[in-house]
């Protein structure tokens, strides 16, 4: 009786387990009136968080042949900045950010001076 009391339980985890998370809903967007703003700005900083800090540090100091971005605005412009982004260089791969995150990416590392 215990064993099967354990398999039910066992089995009722893993369906309840694979059910959860994986939120795919779609990002509202703009109401028509808004003047062409987004219903929700791009968080630049958490995307930098995301997908910058693994290679060129959690400072963004800068890390082995990874450059440091913590000054990079006082290196490169935003435009510069957005091209990098788009286009890789050195290993950086190109367009492992996207869209409006990469616009939004490249003005903030372009104000970090």
């Amino acid at each position: 009786m215990k064993k099967q009391l354990m398999a039910i339980l066992f089995g009722s985890a893993l369906i309840l387990g694979a059910c959860g998370g994986g939120d795919t809903t779609e990002p509202e967007e703009a109401p028509a009136d808004s003047g062409g703003e987004e219903a929700a700005a791009v968080d630049a900083e958490q995307v930098v968080q995301q997908n910058c800090i693994s290679c060129h540090g959690e400072n963004l100091e800068g890390a082995g042949n990874f450059p440091p971005l913590n000054n990079v605005g006082s290196r490169l412009s935003q435009d510069e900045i957005r091209s990098v982004i788009e286009n890789g260089k050195g290993a950086m791969p190109a367009n492992i950010i996207e869209g409006e995150e990469a616009d939004a990416v490249a003005e903030y590392l372009a104000s970090m001076k």
